[in-house]
């Protein structure tokens, strides 16, 4: 079925009687806003995700604002009435106890819990210590627990003996700029990104630019540009790293790279960078899943990624080393080579995202209702 079918079916009124109020955290995050399905109706439930409490009034709602998540508070859950809790990011900060004591009220409220595992290792910390604690809590305490690849269910399965839904991620990227994604043209230049935002504690970019200055530069029409934020790359920036700082300036100067240094870039300018890519590197050095790398998917921008994590099992990617034991500077260069030799990636089309959105919002909503029933 096209997605223009799609869209004519979703003229047409829901049947389904049910409703479900699903306590979100957060609402607002764009994996969360395309669980939303193509087209409602049918034999399933209707899904009713709250806003997102405003932190600064959590009376409030917000679309924009939802750190630090207030429904994470035991005193929401309380004082709040929905049906389903699901779990998706924000935890960060809370500490195993105050999770308890979250896991504590909505089994006093008698709410089921969620919990969609996407980071097995929390890509913010250094160490794993903290978000190990942290999951200690919420993997054996949730009613049921989902997870983007295979490999992560196999690890939650050794770790803590619990079984995970594996549904993939949806889109990022909105239908209409997919859509509108050109065609590449032979240009002559090929057109290698890094970017380093501002420095999560999962990248080790230093290491993987020294690698990738030589390999971009050794291919024809070979440019490597990096993007990152001022609070990193600009002296007197917050988070400055004088080491990185100062090899883009030089590598620069020598001709080596192109950088741009601005702060965060609005969806319609990072669409349109890394439309501009031929291939997107991510420099980490560990972590689990990457929503940067469904975006290069929805673009047709091809991906080296890391082979710790389970990046490789979201879609397909030019693979190379790099985890806490170092980076392999040979198959890096290996997968520039081999990103080279493939030529233009295409985009996911536009009716293989819908169809996969409504697959994956369908079962969130055969999940919830289960649980309730």
């Amino acid at each position: 079925m096209s997605f223009d079918v799609l869209i004519r079916a979703a003229d047409a009124p829901p049947t389904a009687a049910d409703t479900i109020r699903v306590a979100s955290v957060p609402a607002s995050h764009v994996y969360v806003r395309h669980l939303d399905p193509v087209i409602e109706g049918g034999e399933l439930p209707r899904i009713v995700r709250l806003a997102d409490p405003d932190p600064a009034s959590p009376a409030r709602s917000t679309v924009s604002r939802w750190w630090p998540p207030v429904m994470l508070d035991s005193e929401w859950v309380r004082a709040n009435d929905f049906d389903v809790f699901h779990i998706q990011f924000g935890f960060d900060a809370r500490t195993p106890a105050e999770l308890q004591a979250l896991v504590d009220a909505l089994r006093r409220a008698g709410r089921p819990l969620v919990y969609t595992v996407h980071d097995l290792r929390n890509p913010h910390h250094e160490t794993s210590a903290e978000h190990d604690a942290q999951l200690d809590v919420l993997v054996p305490a949730a009613d049921a627990l989902i997870t983007l690849t295979p490999g992560a269910a196999d690890e939650i399965r050794r770790r803590w003996g619990r079984e995970a839904i594996v549904l993939p991620h949806p889109h990022v990227v909105e239908p209409d700029r997919i859509r509108a994604v050109r065609p590449r043209r032979e240009s002559g230049e090929f057109r290698v990104g890094l970017h380093v935002k501002s420095l999560r504690a999962s990248m080790n970019p230093l290491a993987v630019l020294r690698v990738l200055t030589d390999a971009v530069n050794a291919l024809p029409g070979g440019v490597l540009q990096v993007n990152g934020h001022r609070d990193v790359l600009l002296p007197g920036g917050a988070r400055y790293d004088a080491e990185l700082g100062e090899f883009l300036q030089n590598a620069e100067a020598a001709g080596l790279l192109e950088t741009r240094v601005h702060d965060f870039l609005p969806d319609d300018e990072l669409w349109d960078y890394l439309e501009s890519l031929d291939v997107s590197v991510l420099p980490y050095r560990f972590g689990t899943h990457s929503g940067w790398l469904e975006a290069c998917r929805d673009l047709g921008t091809a991906v080296i990624a890391p082979d710790c994590g389970y990046y490789r099992e979201q879609g397909p990617v030019f693979r190379y080393g790099n985890d806490g034991s170092g980076l392999d500077a040979a198959s890096l260069t290996a997968a520039v080579r081999a990103a080279f030799d493939a030529g233009p990636t295409a985009p996911l089309s536009v009716d293989e995202r819908m169809q996969q959105r409504q697959h994956v919002a369908d079962a969130h909503a055969r999940l919830y209702r289960d649980l309730l029933s």
